[in-house]
């Protein structure tokens, strides 16, 4: 398997990201992998070699890299619970200062940048976000829906709100399959966004499956995070794989 750290040149300066694909043989199905609230880390990294292994050339961005680059916080993993308060107040800053339309920016140069690499397919685009990760995978398969045919969420934070710019108010842009996925113990995503998000879903017309995790909280896909949930985490690669093979192949 060939991995690499790479930057991508974007109008506000270098992000720092890490691809991975099968070897250098062959070209391959394009996955943006959209990391979640606690950055470009190793466990980032051993999902996209995941994701890789499968036959995808993923990409994996730093989504705050206008703030530095990865890590940008002195954050010891895997994080224990008894630190999860602290840590969290480490990270509320750097979520306070993204804005979606800044994550779009970039989503559009990233999107350039794998159409331009020999390895990737030029076709359509699978993506899978992660917390925050999964808002911007919505909104970067309604702005280019002719390029994502495939767009997971896994326990995505406020997916429907009643902000004017929800991602929920978006999906009828979507020409993807979408899968989310949903832990049932998630203050980020409470019931009546869920209903809110099945509501706006059926509407849309567009193909989906949506689910709830039992037993899971949020963060259940992330090996290095106190709410990892083995089983929630397993049945993730299962979707995902299938929803990127029917989609992709």
């Amino acid at each position: 398997m060939k991995t690499e750290m790479v930057d991508i040149k974007t109008p506000d300066g270098a992000c720092d990201s890490f691809i991975a694909y099968p070897d250098e043989n062959g070209a391959y199905p394009a996955v943006l992998f959209i990391m979640d609230g606690f950055g470009l880390r190793e466990n980032l990294f051993d999902m996209a070699k995941t994701i890789a292994s499968r036959g995808y050339f993923v990409l994996v961005p730093n989504m705050f890299y206008r703030l530095g680059r990865a890590p940008l916080l002195d954050i010891r993993f895997p994080v224990r619970l008894e630190d999860l308060p602290e840590v969290r107040k480490k990270l509320m800053p750097m979520f306070q200062s993204y804005k979606p339309e800044l994550g779009m920016r970039d989503i559009k140069v990233f999107l350039e940048f794998l159409g331009c690499q020999k390895h990737a397919h030029a076709g359509p685009i699978g993506i899978s976000g992660y917390c925050f990760g999964g808002g911007m995978a919505i909104r970067t398969a309604a702005l280019f829906p002719d390029r994502v045919n495939a767009v997971a969420s896994f326990h995505g934070a406020n997916l429907a709100t009643q902000a004017p710019d929800s991602p929920h108010l978006l999906l009828n842009k979507i020409k993807a399959e979408i899968y989310i996925a949903h832990a049932d113990n998630d203050q980020n995503m409470s019931s009546q966004q869920i209903e809110w998000l099945t509501a706006a879903l059926e509407k849309s017309g567009t193909r989906y499956e949506q689910e709830l995790y039992s037993g899971a909280s949020h963060g259940f896909t992330m090996a290095d995070l106190p709410a990892y949930n083995e089983d929630a985490c397993k049945k993730h690669w299962k979707k995902l794989f299938d929803l990127l093979e029917r989609a992709l192949s």
